[in-house]
C-alpha cells in the first residue's frame, strides 16, 4: 500500500543519508563491489561536494495506482446498477486506480464487514454506498484511526462526528421530493383538478435510507401546502419491483380511492403499474404516477403511456469519486458535501431526452 511504500522510501532515504559518500548512481540502482571501492575512495570530499552529487530521491510514489475499497449496498434497482457500472468504469486501472468490489445484498452487516477488510488490506481510500443512515460509528472510527479517508455516496450517513468520513457525493433527496410535488400540482391544475380533493398512495423506499428519508419528507412537506391533497395510504415497497408490486395490490384491496401514486423509485413504479394493469386501471390515467431516479426503463413507460413523471436522481458517480480520491491523495481539501446535477422529466419530453440518456 502507498502508506507502507512511503514509510520504507523515507528509511531508505535517512540511510543513504548516513553513510561516508554517496553513489553517483540513480536511484534504485544496486552497486557493485567496485562502487563501494569509489564511495570509500571519495570519502575525503568535502561535505558540500558530496551533498551537490547526491541524486534527488525517487517519487515512484506518484505514479503508483490508488486502491479504492467500494462497498456498494446491492443490484437492487437499474439505479444501482447504473451506479455500479459507472464507478467500475471510472475506477479502472488505466484511470490509476484498483478497485475491491464488495456487494452488500442490501445488508448492513455486510457492509461493515467489508469496511473492516478493506481497512485490514490498508487500501488508500474506502467509498461506501450506506444501506442507511446510522450505524456507522464504530467501524469508520476504525478506518479514522487507520488514517484512511473514506467518500460516502448516494444515502447520506448520521453519526455524531462528521470527520469521520471525508466527504459526501450525492442527491438533494428532499429537492428530489420537493421538486415532485411541484410538477404534480402544476400538473393536476392543468387537467382542471388542482382544486379537487385528492387521494395520494406511496410507496417508500427502504425505511431508514437518506433516499427514503429525504424523499418522504420533501413530499409530506410539500403537499402540505396543499390541504386538497390528502396521503391516504403510505408503505415501503424496498426499492424493488416485486415488492412494489405486492404493496400495491394490497392498497387497491384497501378499498381507498388512489388518485395519485409516489413511488419512490421507478422500479417500484414498474411493480405498481403491473398491480394496476392487473385490476383493469389504466396506469397515467386512472392513476397518476409520479416516479423517482429517471431510468431509461422509465422514458419507455412514460413513452407507452403508464408513467406521468419521473424525478431525476444521477447515479453517475464514477466521475465525481474518482476526481475526489485524486486530490485527497493528494492532500487537497475537498468540500463535504457535493451534489450532482438532476432535472425532472414528464412524459411529454420522455421521446425527445431517451436517446441522450447515458442509464
Amino acid at each position: 500500500m502507498k502508506r507502507k511504500f512511503v514509510s520504507i522510501l523515507l528509511g531508505m532515504t535517512m540511510l543513504m543519508g548516513s553513510l561516508v559518500g554517496c553513489s553517483s548512481a540513480p536511484a534504485g540502482t544496486s552497486s557493485n563491489t567496485n562502487d563501494t571501492q569509489t564511495e570509500q575512495s571519495s570519502s575525503t570530499q568535502t561535505e558540500d561536494t558530496a551533498q551537490e552529487e547526491t541524486p534527488a530521491p525517487a517519487t515512484e510514489t506518484e505514479d503508483e495506482p490508488i486502491t479504492i475499497g467500494f462497498s456498494q449496498v446491492g443490484a437492487e434497482s437499474d439505479w444501482r446498477v447504473a451506479n455500479t457500472e459507472s464507478m467500475k468504469g471510472t475506477l479502472t486501472q488505466e484511470n490509476g486506480f484498483n478497485l475491491i468490489f464488495a456487494d452488500a445484498q442490501q445488508k448492513q452487516e455486510n457492509q461493515i464487514k467489508a469496511v473492516r477488510d478493506f481497512i485490514s488490506q490498508e487500501v488508500d481510500v474506502i467509498v461506501i454506498a450506506p444501506v442507511t443512515e446510522t450505524g456507522w460509528e464504530t467501524v469508520l472510527g476504525e478506518a479514522k484511526d487507520a488514517e484512511i479517508p473514506v467518500i460516502i455516496v448516494d444515502r447520506m450517513i448520521d453519526v455524531s462526528d462528521d470527520s469521520l468520513y471525508t466527504c459526501w457525493v450525492g442527491s438533494d433527496f428532499y429537492q428530489e421530493g420537493l421538486d415532485a410535488v411541484t410538477w404534480l400540482t402544476g400538473y393536476m391544475d392543468s387537467l382542471g383538478k388542482g382544486s379537487d380533493a385528492l387521494n395520494v398512495a406511496v410507496l417508500q423506499g427502504t425505511i431508514g435510507s437518506s433516499a427514503e428519508i429525504g424523499r418522504t419528507k420533501g413530499v409530506r412537506d410539500g403537499l402540505a401546502k396543499h390541504s386538497n391533497y390528502q396521503i391516504v395510504l403510505e408503505q415501503t415497497g424496498e426499492f424493488t419491483q416485486a415488492k412494489g408490486q405486492e404493496v400495491m395490490e394490497s392498497f387497491l384491496k384497501s378499498g381507498e380511492r388512489i388518485d395519485i401514486l409516489i413511488a419512490q423509485n421507478d422500479n417500484m413504479a414498474f411493480g405498481a403499474i403491473d398491480a394496476l394493469k392487473a385490476v383493469g386501471k389504466k396506469p397515467a390515467e386512472d392513476v397518476v404516477i409520479v416516479s423517482f431516479d429517471a431510468v431509461k426503463a422509465a422514458f419507455e413507460s412514460m413513452i407507452a403511456g403508464e408513467m406521468n413523471v419521473s424525478v431525476e436522481c444521477n447515479p453517475l458517480h464514477g466521475p465525481r469519486v474518482a476526481e475526489l480520491a485524486k486530490a485527497i491523495m493528494k492532500g487537497e481539501t475537498v468540500e463535504k458535501i457535493q451534489y450532482v446535477d438532476e432535472g425532472v422529466y414528464p412524459a411529454d419530453t420522455a421521446a425527445q431526452i431517451l436517446p441522450e440518456r447515458a442509464y
